[in-house]
């Protein structure tokens, strides 16, 4: 049985990572004696037979989130050309331009290629979930659990990846507006194509809902530095909820879901689970991509063949076609020389490049999706909102000065709660520096996009309230779905 997919709902087969098998036709009954099935292929109906090709199609879902088309690339390319710390020097549709100068159009590569990259992903979860359902006691009950649990996890990752780029920011009305179509089912054939899009709100709850199973069956830690980095695990749903909740404003909820894996002082680090804990920073980027403040990353190897335009490493850094906006956070004084984060960089034409991934072609720099600096500031942010102020500026501190211990914070920045927020905005901008935060933090804040420009391009500012604030919806989608533009 060929399996279709109802993400773009373009028939395809599904490849099995880690199996390594495409799925095959059945064999017609009168011809079975004549062509006896392959005892190593996989079919629509024997893909849950056994414990490795369950195996196989969880892995699958891994492979599917790490495409080019997503964390394997060109999600960190677009979200951060979308943002104002990088200029742009090439004009190439090809990696970015549109979404640099803000003309992504219906029609644009990228806003099809993650819609359908992003649903491949979600639909290749679904599968699981079901299958796993249907096909009771192939593994054990606590690898079922797990597996689903990591359908779960992926699955909730991909909506909010989408979510966030193609519907109008949660924060603007409480998410009130269409979001996305919410596809739940594991789709083997295009009858389900037409679906309409539920609320950004009902989005967010499934997210939330997902992410709250996952955590309660994922197992505390794996066997190896190498899984707890790859895999999801119950410190990973823990953290990605505090970056689900710190999105929709949900400030007390951060807080709540950050002191399962934040300790109550520093240094700061989780005492459940996997322990994590900053670790230093040229390291994480370059010689130690599984250390504990590793919390998700994209492993990449040579077999994944994400390289070129949807190459991060690539388009920001080997082939110089975006350089550090010397009016953005990398022309900021206050961040001073003695840094740490400054060594991420080099000096060609006169202007600066971003070397935070610095491995040459095949560029396997492993792309970080959650890292546990991440988790301090958004629960230095929630704090300051609900008031604690000291336990605010603890963690923004931890962050700072594992980069640079000489630099102490002037009062001015942080003495009140206006003022240390906007000083958590900056640290984020600083620490998150091309890893895919600027444009959304722009966004859940309904703030503007910044215009941009050099002596060659020039990109205009983007207020909230115009069309192009957010994605526009893909034509892909727009012809296939009916429903998808109800109200």
């Amino acid at each position: 049985m060929k399996i279709q997919y109802n993400h773009t709902f373009i028939r395809r087969f599904v490849v099995l990572a880690g199996l390594g098998f495409a799925l095959l036709t059945t064999a017609c009954d009168e011809k079975e004696l004549l062509n006896p099935a392959s005892q190593t292929s996989i079919t629509g109906a024997n893909a849950f037979d056994t414990p490795d090709r369950i195996l196989g199609l969880v892995n699958g879902i891994y492979k599917s989130v790490k495409s080019g088309n997503f964390y394997g690339g060109n999600y960190l390319i677009y979200s951060e050309a979308r943002g104002d710390e990088f200029i742009n020097r090439t004009s190439n549709t090809f990696t970015a331009y549109e979404a640099w100068n803000q003309t992504l159009n219906s029609g644009s590569n990228f806003v099809a290629g993650f819609w359908t990259a992003a649903y491949t992903a979600i639909n290749n979860a679904n599968i699981v979930i079901h299958g796993l359902e249907e096909h009771p006691n192939v593994v054990s009950e606590a690898l079922t659990k797990q597996y689903t649990a990591e359908a779960k996890f992926l699955r909730a990752l991909s909506y909010f990846s989408l979510v966030t780029l193609y519907a109008r920011p949660y924060n603007e009305n409480q998410g009130s507006t269409p979001g996305l179509p919410l596809r739940l089912l594991a789709e083997t054939t295009n009858a389900n194509n037409d679906l309409k899009r539920s609320s950004v709100a009902e989005v967010y709850a499934q997210i939330i809902k997902d992410l709250n199973e996952a955590e309660a069956d994922l197992p505390l830690n794996y066997s190896t530095s190498l899984l707890n980095t790859t895999r999801a695990h119950r410190n990973t749903a823990i953290a990605l909820k505090t970056r689900v909740y710190l999105n929709i404003g949900n400030y007390e909820k951060v807080v709540e879901e950050a002191q399962k894996i934040v300790s109550a002082s520093a240094p700061f680090t989780a005492t459940t689970g996997v322990a994590h804990q900053l670790q230093n920073i040229v390291e994480i980027f370059t010689t130690n991509y599984t250390s504990t403040e590793s919390i998700l990353s994209v492993p990449m190897t040579e077999l994944d063949n994400v390289t070129g335009q949807s190459s991060f490493p690539y388009v920001f850094n080997s082939n110089s076609e975006y350089n550090l906006n010397p009016e953005g956070i990398w022309g900021d004084t206050e961040w001073k020389s003695t840094d740490l984060r400054r060594t991420f960089s080099r000096t060609a034409s006169g202007v600066q490049f971003l070397t935070k991934y610095n491995k040459p072609s095949p560029f396997l720099d492993y792309l970080p999706i959650i890292r546990y600096a991440e988790v301090l500031l958004n629960y230095a942010e929630a704090a300051a909102y609900t008031g604690d102020l000291e336990k605010s500026a603890s963690l923004l501190k931890a962050v700072r000065n594992r980069s640079d211990a000489t630099y102490t914070f002037p009062e001015s920045t942080i003495g009140s709660k206006e003022a240390l927020i906007e000083t958590i905005w900056k640290e984020r901008r600083i620490e998150l520096l091309g890893e895919g935060f600027r444009s959304n933090d722009l966004l859940r804040n309904l703030l503007p996009l910044p215009a941009k420009s050099s002596s060659s391009n020039s990109a205009p500012e983007v207020l909230p309230s115009q069309t192009n604030y957010i994605f526009p919806l893909p034509n892909i989608e727009i012809t296939t779905n009916k429903l998808l533009l109800e109200e």
